[in-house]
This record gives C-alpha cells, structure tokens and sequence, in this order.
C-alpha cells in the first residue's frame, strides 16, 4: 500500500510519514518545498507541487491506495480540497483519510472552519470511502510564543476561560496512522481531543515548567487582531480572532465520552498539555 501525505513538511506531516513508516507503509509526500535534508524516513518519497496544480497532484496521485488530505489554513482553502478529492475520486483512491476541525459544525462564521465543513459535506455526498478527523486546538502552537512566554511573562493567545479543547500534534498523527492501516474505519468522524485548556490554567503550567511567573494577557479581541496582523496578513488575524472569540462566546470543550473515544481509538491516555509544556521548555533551556 502506497500513501499520498499533503502538507507532508508541516508538523503533523512529517509526524505521520514517520509513523507510517514505521509500520512498513509506502509513503509519497507532497509539497510545494522541499523538506529539510534527511528529513524523510526510509520508505518515503517526496513530490513536488501545489494543491492548486490539479496536472501536479494527479501525478502525485498516480499508484496511490490512499490520501491523507491535510489543507493550510489559506483565503483558497476550500479550492484546493476539492481539487484533491475530485481527483483522488476519479483515480480510484481507496480512501481519503480528512484532517478537518473540532466542532467544525459550530463555527460556520470562522472562514476556514467553512471550507472544511463543505469539504465534509463533499466527502459524504459522493460515496468515496472517506474518514474524517476533527483535532482541538494543537498545543504545538504554544511553541511559537517562546519570547511571550520567557521574555515578557505573558501568554498572549485569547484562549479565554470556559476551557478549551487540545491535542497533540504527535497523538493526532498517530491516530492518522492506526486509521489509515486499519480497517474499520470508513465512513466514520472522530474528534481527536484530550486536554481542556483555560488562559489562566495555562499560564500557571508555564510558570511552573519555566519556574518564573507568567500571566494571562486576557481576551481583548481588538487588541489582539490589531497585535497578531502585525506579524500575519489582515485576513488571517481577522479569521482567527473569529475563531478565538467564537470559542470564548460559545464554548469549545470536549466531553468525557470524546476524550475517552479518543483514548481508546489511540489504545493509551493521550498526551497531556503539561507534558508538551515541560518538552518544549527544556528543549528552550537547551
């Protein structure tokens, strides 16, 4: 069995190609660069090419038993998947495994929340054998305030106070993995979640794993847009202050029954948010 892996130089691509790899599975990764020297296990090939290009992807597709599709969060979201999917179709892949979104179904306002649900919603209606995965929030995110966290003390992102559902990048591509060489799967969705978090909650887990105090910077959306659309383009700050203010006004936790499924579908509890945090500030110490 050969597998096509998109956004195969990202954290949950490369994540994935390795535990495909592991278990004996024909990889081929898809990407518009390069990956980094070395980067690819044995038993994986690299493609060049961009989801916009259906001539590339069809090459990329060619011999191919099945598609993990995993999407940036881009304004042409939407358009992409549904080149790959229409492709994918008609080639005859066996299954298409979709990196979607937790409670994609409660966001329609949050931009790339749309494009995924109507990628679900094209996954069903044509009968492919597909499976659908719905990730919280990644705690790998987190390991891009480095500066907040050990500089100023502050965790910047407005993940607010009513709890919010979590994983880890490494748990979902194991996940990924066990599906995509199973076979029970087809047809199912399943919400990868384990950890609920709070501002406050976790700006106590970094100030114990940095062992100096860190605060909550709070959820002032207009603030944060203005802030963020410094560093990312004003579309992108606008679709996840959406996002973050959706979360605080209307909730995003996981129930006991989702984090369990979750649990049983990867075999062992799912990493905790504190493990990650604890990982990563060491790996800054370093």
């Amino acid at each position: 069995m050969k597998v096509l892996v998109t956004g195969a130089t990202g954290q949950i691509g490369r994540a994935l190609i390795t535990e495909l790899t592991q278990r004996g599975i024909l990889v081929r990764a898809f990407s518009r660069k390069p990956p980094a020297a070395h980067s690819l296990p044995e038993g994986s090939e690299w493609m060049q090419g961009d989801l916009l290009d259906p001539a590339a992807l069809e090459r990329a597709l060619q011999g191919v038993h099945k598609l993990f599709l995993l999407n940036a969060v881009v304004p042409d979201e939407l358009t992409q998947a549904l080149i790959a999917y229409n492709l994918a179709w008609r080639l005859g892949v066996a299954q298409i495994v979709y990196l979607s979104v937790f409670k994609v179904d409660q966001f329609r306002d949050v931009p790339h929340f749309a494009s995924k649900l109507a990628v679900e919603a094209a996954l069903r209606e044509f009968g492919m054998p597909f499976t659908i995965l719905r990730p919280g929030y990644f705690y790998q995110n987190d390991a891009r305030l480095k500066d907040a966290l050990t500089g100023a003390g502050i965790y910047p992102s407005p993940i607010g106070l009513g709890g919010m559902a979590a994983v880890d990048v490494r748990d979902i591509a194991e996940a990924a993995a066990r599906i995509i060489t199973g076979t029970s799967h087809a047809g199912k969705t399943y919400s990868l979640v384990a950890d609920q978090l709070t501002g406050p909650g976790v700006a106590e887990i970094w100030s114990r794993v940095l062992g100096k105090p860190v605060q909550y910077a709070g959820h002032d959306f207009d603030v944060w847009e203005k802030q963020l659309a410094a560093f990312v383009p004003a579309w992108s700050a606008f679709d996840l202050r959406v996002m973050f203010q959706g979360y605080a006004e209307r909730g995003f936790t996981a129930t006991p029954t989702e984090t369990a499924a979750f649990a049983s579908l990867l075999g062992r509890a799912p990493r905790r948010y504190e493990a990650f945090a604890q990982e990563t500030a060491v790996e800054w110490k370093a």
